[in-house]
């Protein structure tokens, strides 16, 4: 009996001795993976400081806002403001030299270009613009019991023009077999306002739309101000648009696909399929756009010209893309790592994404990221 209560105290003492060992091995294990981790934070932590400034486009408001408090929040010591006084005011703050880069819902012109100057950049350093912002322009409408309708460029210009007054018409039923529309007035509703959404909802129409896209006998082309030989009803700003159609009967707008909120929405037909608006699809014709003046700009000028009349698949054509517009050489020396972090956390991922859940934008994608990021590697 002796025996066995040694044995049992033996055994006994042997475990508790190892729960010691046991203990003290995660704990040292937990410092080692503490200490590491602190290693790795510190490591990781920014090394900038400065301030950047830029400005331009009010389409990029709200995106800016975003990241600009996640650029600052992981570069403490970096301040930057971005002042949405229009793309106009953008591209000349650029040029004089008041900021060290612009926001353009339009990219420079190749005799702009030319001409120049450039104050923030070294002479003949030549700039570079990458399409950063894309938002795509969702056509919305109210009908009671209808929530989403098929239509293409021809019928859509005919009824933004007012050859098209009834939900009935054989253009808008032959394109939506099955659906119960109601005999109705259209009421068209455009902006009242000068509008970069409209400029780009109408130089979409001119181009998928040749033949109905007119006034006065020829092409109608692309405008901010909304012809008033057209009538339908005019409304201030997005939320006017908005709210318009929301509260009339049988209205028919377009907005910032983001407000398109509980109301019907169009899928434009591309090619021989209809495709409704999404980040993808709004990013994917970006991306089958050729750029503009090819061979005339320059190798970091990533402009484009929007293929309003693709016939891609997947592709969704009435977008507002703006741009990102900076040097190639700065004449500045202590801006270049800040413009290279901060536009580098614009067009990544993560920067893509907090814009989005922001302001709605449709994320670029993977090929024109990896253009762009290749473009700011170089900047000096």
């Amino acid at each position: 009996m002796i025996a066995r209560k040694k044995a049992l105290a033996s055994v006994a003492l042997f475990a508790s001795a190892a729960f010691v060992l046991t203990a003290c091995a995660a704990a040292e294990e937990e410092a080692a993976v503490e200490e590491t981790t602190t290693a790795a934070t510190e490591a990781a932590a920014s090394t900038l400081s400065g301030t950047l400034i830029g400005a331009g486009a009010s389409s990029q408001g709200s995106a800016q806002e975003t990241w600009v408090a996640g650029f600052q929040i992981a570069n403490p010591e970096v301040t930057v403001s971005y002042d949405p006084i229009g793309s106009g005011g953008g591209r000349e703050t650029f040029q004089n030299g008041a900021s060290s880069f612009a926001g353009s819902d339009r990219a420079f012109k190749v005799d702009e270009i030319a001409a120049g100057p450039f104050a923030s950049c070294v002479e003949e350093a030549g700039i570079w613009e990458i399409p950063a912002y894309i938002s795509p322009i969702a056509v919305i409408f109210s009908v009671e019991g209808v929530t989403s309708l098929n239509l293409d460029a021809d019928t859509l210009a005919q009824i933004f023009t007012g050859e098209i007054t009834n939900w009935t018409d054989a253009a808008i039923t032959a394109q939506n077999d099955g659906v119960n529309l109601p005999d109705l007035a259209i009421t068209a509703v455009h902006r009242s306002d000068d509008s970069g959404t409209t400029a780009n909802f109408t130089d979409y129409l001119s181009k998928a739309s040749e033949d109905f896209w007119v006034l006065g006998g020829e092409n109608a082309g692309s405008f901010e101000t909304w012809p008033a030989e057209w009538g339908g009803e005019g409304a201030q700003g997005t939320s006017g648009v908005v709210d318009t159609v929301t509260n009339g009967v049988g209205t028919i707008g377009y907005a910032d696909a983001s407000r398109a909120g509980n109301l019907g929405t169009v899928s434009v037909k591309v090619g021989e399929e209809y495709v409704p608006y999404s980040a993808e699809a709004a990013a994917a014709i970006v991306d089958a756009s050729p750029a503009a003046n090819a061979g005339e700009r320059g190798d970091n000028d990533l402009a484009i010209e929007l293929d309003r009349a693709t016939e891609a698949t997947g592709t969704y054509p009435i977008v507002l893309v703006s741009y990102l517009v900076g040097c190639n050489d700065y004449a500045d020396d202590s801006v270049v790592e800040l413009v290279k972090g901060y536009i580098g956390y614009i067009v990544s991922e993560e920067g893509q994404l907090a814009g989005q859940a922001a302001a709605g934008n449709a994320p670029i994608s993977a090929a024109l990221r990896t253009a762009a990021v290749a473009i700011l590697e170089g900047l000096k």
